[in-house]
């Protein structure tokens, strides 16, 4: 069994705990995770985008690490230390640490270390998005893929996952880490075959108070974000699902026999 798995169970008090705290809004938090950091010895987290709100509950004993001012060696050391001394530890990522979080250089280190951890899901910033829009991106007759991805920068892109290569598909599209990107963005996009007309909106910081929503085409978005003053913490959502034009669902179909409901005449 390696040594990541839940062997220990969720109640072992050498386990790390991987929990992501969600968009921003701290009522986001799972009730799980909220736990675990409430009860914590000691917290790391992603101080550059999780809202300190997330970390409110936590006990006056508690020590925190602010990650963002810390390297990978000096996280893990944290972490050894918490394990040697029986301390339970919790590492905070924003979001879901699955997407885009660089845990996973985290658990292969602790499989090393033989220490034990778990992963608590949270609430990612591209599905809070879909919420402040009011927003599906698995639209009929639309777009049944949505593609998550990001634009290339100092960390590059692997063959075939440029965004111009993506935008082929022409599925809703979730771009992320590239707000300062808007000109070459739209660029890549218009070249992989997005009409300038495409509907795209920009969510500044989706559930914080400070939330900014931009929208428009891929024609005048740059110009739109550029007039917000947008520089870092958002995301890109680009496709027809923005749209209103749409087919219905089957699901709900009066005319379409399902598992529990006969087809009306």
């Amino acid at each position: 069994m390696r040594p990541g798995t839940n062997a220990g169970g969720a109640g072992c008090v050498s386990m790390i705990s991987f929990i992501g705290a969600g968009p921003g809004d701290p009522e986001l938090l799972t009730i799980k995770g909220k736990k675990l950091i409430d009860s914590a010895d000691v917290v790391i987290y992603a101080g550059s985008l999780v809202n300190p709100a997330v970390l409110a509950g936590c006990k006056e004993s508690a020590k925190i690490y602010n990650s963002a001012l810390m390297d990978l060696d000096e996280v893990i050391e944290v972490m050894k230390d918490a394990e040697a001394s029986g301390k339970k530890c919790v590492r905070v990522h924003t979001g879901d640490p699955a997407i885009y979080g660089a845990h996973r250089e985290q658990m292969d280190r602790l499989d090393e270390l033989g220490i034990k951890y778990e992963v608590i899901p949270g609430v990612s910033s591209f599905l809070a998005t879909a919420a402040v829009l009011n927003k599906e991106y698995t639209l009929p007759g639309k777009s049944q893929t949505v593609i998550l991805t990001r634009m290339e920068g100092r960390t590059p892109m692997p063959e075939r996952e440029k965004l111009a290569d993506l935008a082929k598909h022409h599925a809703s599209m979730i771009i992320f880490l590239s707000i300062g990107f808007m000109d070459e963005m739209v660029a890549q996009l218009t070249e992989g075959g997005y009409e300038k007309e495409t509907p795209v909106a920009v969510v500044y910081k989706a559930t914080w108070p400070d939330q900014k929503i931009v929208r428009g085409t891929l024609s005048d978005i740059a110009a739109k974000v550029k007039e917000a003053g947008i520089k870092k913490t958002a995301l890109t959502v680009v496709g027809d699902f923005l749209g209103d034009d749409h087919d219905l669902s089957k699901l709900y179909d009066k005319h379409f026999t399902t598992e529990f409901r006969k087809a009306k005449e």
